[in-house]
């Protein structure tokens, strides 16, 4: 999908929220849901990706739990590494498609936020 009257600074901040992936090395999940909440009311395309962005990093925090989890069998360190590629990946086609105005969907995302 695509959004023609999604503005620059719209587009904007909804890349920012799927950048802010990065930051959740440090922070997860909290520099999104700030975007989100303050951004949510003023645009439906930054309330649109910010919830995406949101329910994927929320997925990959689960999907790293249950991979350390599953260090202890061995299968967890290659759940891992997956896990990681799947969340970069996935933050540069949607920060991509932000970028042009249009809607993501995120592969493998429980979507929690509605």
């Amino acid at each position: 999908m695509f959004d023609p009257h999604a503005q620059a600074w719209e587009k904007n901040y909804a890349m920012l929220s799927h950048l802010s992936l990065i930051a959740a090395h440090v922070l997860p999940v909290v520099p999104t849901l700030v975007i989100w909440l303050v951004k949510r009311d003023q645009s439906p395309f930054v309330d649109d990706h910010g919830k995406e962005a949101l329910n994927f990093q929320i997925s990959l925090c689960l999907y790293i739990v249950a991979s350390v989890i599953l260090a202890f069998c061995g299968v967890g360190f290659v759940l891992v590494v997956g896990a990681y590629i799947l969340g970069v990946v996935g933050m540069i086609l949607a920060t991509i498609a932000a970028s042009k105005g249009r809607y993501y969907r995120y592969p493998m995302c429980v979507r929690l936020v509605r």
